[in-house]
């Protein structure tokens, strides 16, 4: 990753450790609202190279959330491809293995930003780089 004194500074990749801090909703385009992380739940992505991994914490819950498979991003597009995942996560996989996001990406935050068929924004995860 390149040495960037500001926050606004793009590093070259994603590559690290991302914990979920929140979520912003929108309306056209717009954040309309904004919620942080509940305490007692974590989700957390890994990318590498070529990989990506996620999971999901919560403490009240026994139920398992996780996925794992490939990603790329060019810009402002992220790619996440999909091999498998928790018991739940493959029924969804089932159904969409590909996932695209719109991408924000700063030195240590990103927003991956889910888009409906028109191209306009629905609400974000917003992410900060744990490592």
């Amino acid at each position: 990753m390149k040495n960037a004194n500001t926050e606004n500074d793009q590093p070259t990749d994603l590559k690290g450790t991302w914990e979920l801090t929140g979520f912003y909703n929108y309306k056209d385009n717009v954040v309309v609202d904004s919620f942080e992380m509940d305490p007692e739940f974590r989700q957390i992505k890994m990318y590498t190279d070529t990989k990506v991994m996620w999971c999901k914490h919560r403490a009240a819950d026994s139920s398992e959330w996780f996925g794992f498979g490939t990603y790329k991003y060019d810009g402002d597009r992220l790619t996440e491809v999909l091999d498998f995942g928790s018991k739940v996560m493959d029924e969804v996989i089932d159904e969409k293995k590909e996932f695209i996001f719109e991408l924000e990406l700063s030195l240590n935050k990103f927003q991956q930003i889910e888009l409906d068929e028109y191209g306009n924004r629905i609400y974000s995860e917003n992410y900060v780089r744990v490592e």
